[in-house]
């Protein structure tokens, strides 16, 4: 099976209520983690990669491990950017391969971000390929994402009939009470989905694919082990999984999952290394961090997002 685009996987989403996983890679362990486990349970995926991704392992690398992991699975991938500030480097993506990208003018002018946004939804569009918008803006650190808590805020659901309807976007990042990061709230700060917000968005847009942006729930365990075995993270909470499983039952049809992998990779390397201290063969210490992952994304596969069986 080719590579594909999200539009079908995501109304199926819609209709059968639940939501894809939307991981990001960074090299070819990651990848292999993630579409191993989705082809054990047979859900289709969106692989998405960031601007930090592309320039830390290169644009044409990264495709080329993508193609090889569909061609291993059969399985429906789409091939997402995540967060392209400009148009330029969505024009590049949609160029080099990418069958999805995201335009995030959220940190712009109402106006200024319905334009930018059009602008990209116009080239893409031309060649095949979808495009995610936002409205609001998430707290948070992640690759080239940082912003503070005192910009960060709520979607107003009142303008996204606007803004979907001037841009033409095929879906739409919303804030609801998600962060960037791993570090996500204040110590003592309990987390806090506004689901009225996503309630009546779903109702002004029925049948429009809704997407969740930092959404890693900061598995306990794998922060145990990272600590336990040379690191010093500090207690982190992230979004509760329920919350995570009852959003895909909403109008959220996909839900981006990227600190926790970077945890699971980073517990698996830690602890084998903390094993064998004079190991230096990387295929000794990287293969732990890659069973780390296929067995987190299959966890979120089934429990969370309910897209396994779905490819």
């Amino acid at each position: 099976m080719p590579i594909v685009t999200s539009k079908e996987m995501l109304k199926k989403a819609y209709e059968g209520g639940y939501a894809i996983g939307a991981f990001n890679v960074n090299n070819m362990e990651i990848i292999q983690g993630i579409t191993e486990a989705a082809a054990e349970v047979r859900a289709p995926l969106i692989l998405q990669v960031s601007a930090g991704a592309r320039k830390y392992a290169k644009h044409v690398y990264l495709m080329k491990l993508i193609e090889a992991a569909e061609a291993d699975t059969g399985l429906p991938i789409c091939v997402h950017l995540d967060h392209g500030e400009s148009f330029e480097i969505c024009k590049s993506c949609i160029d080099g391969g990418f069958t999805s990208v995201m335009i995030d003018g959220s940190k712009l002018p109402f106006e200024e971000n319905i334009r930018l946004t059009a602008e990209v939804v116009k080239y893409a569009h031309d060649r095949g390929v979808v495009v995610e918008g936002e409205l609001g803006q998430l707290a948070g650190i992640e690759d080239d994402v940082n912003v503070s808590d005192e910009d960060a805020h709520f979607t107003q659901p009142d303008q996204v009939e606007e803004f979907v309807a001037r841009t033409g976007v095929d879906s739409l990042a919303i804030a609801i009470g998600t962060s960037h990061g791993a570090y996500k709230f204040k110590p003592g700060q309990k987390p806090m989905l506004r689901f009225d917000i996503l309630e009546e968005v779903g109702r002004r847009l029925p049948g429009f694919p809704i997407v969740l942006h930092g959404a890693s729930s900061v598995i306990p365990e794998y922060v145990q082990i990272i600590n336990e075995n040379g690191g010093s993270m500090p207690n982190a909470i992230g979004i509760p999984e329920d919350m995570l499983r009852k959003a895909a039952s909403m109008a959220v049809c996909k839900i981006n999952i990227d600190s926790d992998l970077r945890l699971a990779m980073t517990a698996g390397v830690r602890q084998a290394l903390a094993k064998s201290p004079s190991e230096f063969d990387p295929r000794k210490y990287l293969a732990p961090g890659r069973d780390n992952i296929r067995q987190l994304v299959k966890h979120k596969l089934i429990n969370v997002l309910g897209c396994a069986g779905k490819a």
